[in-house]
């Protein structure tokens, strides 16, 4: 095991001793009544519990899960070197655990931040490649542009996005983070990450694109109908259109209300019967157009020939997107996709490679 903080302390105390994503910290037996109640105005503590990925930097190698706290590894000893606080470089609470890695050794990553006037947004943090001083790469962290948020207090949950060579695409979804919810019944009462998610009904989904180069925000104003995401399979440019693949799950509601382990205890009929209700899986093409000309509202704006997917100028100035679908099935999913990255992340590919399951929840 990765000697986190989380993990050393859970061993030595016996105890869940940080709140993770779904367990809530076990009070401490040696306190009274009244110093748990004043302990929980410390302020909210964060897990470093890195379960989810490794990624390089530079010469060395991060794990990773969904917070501010990456752990430095050694990769042939697996030995914990350090844990490192993104927060002391960047402006980010968190980020996710599929970054982006170019051919030089640049990492590109997300995470949600308070912009302008104390609103949520969103970060793209750029990590450069080793330089010939050899200074830890993420002492030159810095943020390359920034995204809107559609609610200002209620950042949607960013699990990956896309990258190409000259642009960088994220998927807002309508499942939220209620951050009062998070900072109030989290502190007062003992809540974990989930118990803070929520769903937009009426929000539907909005796509963001930025131009990496020129470090600018492009105000097109993509809209989609509603579905959870959590993997970009690619991302690639196509003659004057941006190509992005996503694994989604339909509707949205968010996924993961029928994950809980009171739900997958019940008898096995059951099981499948609350499988039934959730949110499907679906392989799905965007088309997102970059030239958008207002002469063209209520038409189509793709002309590629390879794509059944559309996107109609409406006259409020937002494109509508209607996707490709690649890959659906009566609760056949395609998730935890897998391209030949180092050759092909962000640009035109043929083959993508997944885990396939028959039902949602997977044959005991």
């Amino acid at each position: 095991f990765i000697r986190t903080d989380a993990y050393v302390r859970a061993m030595t105390e016996k105890r869940i001793v940080i709140t993770e994503f779904g367990t809530c910290a076990f009070p401490d037996p040696c306190k009274n009544i009244f110093s748990r109640f004043f302990s929980y105005f410390r302020g909210v503590e964060v897990t470093d519990n890195a379960l989810v990925n490794v990624y390089p930097v530079g010469e060395d190698y991060y794990a990773c899960t969904e917070t501010n706290f990456i752990t430095k590894i050694n990769p042939e000893t697996l030995e914990t070197i350090k844990q490192v606080d993104l927060c002391n470089y960047v402006s980010v609470n968190g980020a996710t655990a599929h970054p982006h890695i170019e051919s030089d050794g640049t990492v590109y990553n997300i995470g949600n931040c308070f912009g302008k006037n104390f609103s949520i947004a969103y970060n793209i943090v750029k990590i450069p490649p080793l330089q010939a001083d050899k200074e830890d790469p993420i002492s030159k962290s810095e943020i390359v542009v920034q995204f809107p948020c559609s609610d200002r207090f209620k950042p949607s949950y960013v699990h990956s996005f896309g990258l190409t060579p000259n642009y960088i695409v994220f998927v807002e979804t309508p499942v939220k983070i209620n951050l009062f919810k998070f900072l109030s019944s989290w502190s007062l009462w003992g809540a974990n990450y989930m118990d803070c998610f929520e769903s937009n009904e009426t929000m539907g989904v909005w796509l963001h694109i930025a131009d990496k180069k020129r470090r600018k925000y492009l105000n097109n104003k993509y809209r989609t109908s509603s579905f959870n995401l959590f993997h970009h399979i690619n991302t690639y440019e196509d003659s004057g259109f941006l190509i992005v693949d996503l694994c989604c799950w339909k509707g949205f509601e968010f996924v993961y209300n029928y994950l809980y382990l009171a739900n997958l205890r019940e008898n096995w009929e059951e099981v499948k019967k609350n499988a039934r209700k959730a949110p499907q899986p679906e392989v799905r093409r965007y088309v997102l157009p970059l030239n958008i000309d207002k002469a063209d509202t209520g038409k189509n704006l793709i002309t590629l020939p390879n794509t059944t997917a559309t996107a109609i100028l409406c006259s409020d100035e937002t494109i509508w997107l209607e996707p490709e679908v690649l890959f659906s099935g009566p609760r056949q999913a395609f998730e935890f996709p897998q391209i030949n990255y180092q050759k092909y992340g962000g640009k035109p590919y043929t083959y993508a490679y997944g885990l396939g399951l028959n039902h949602f929840v997977p044959d005991r």
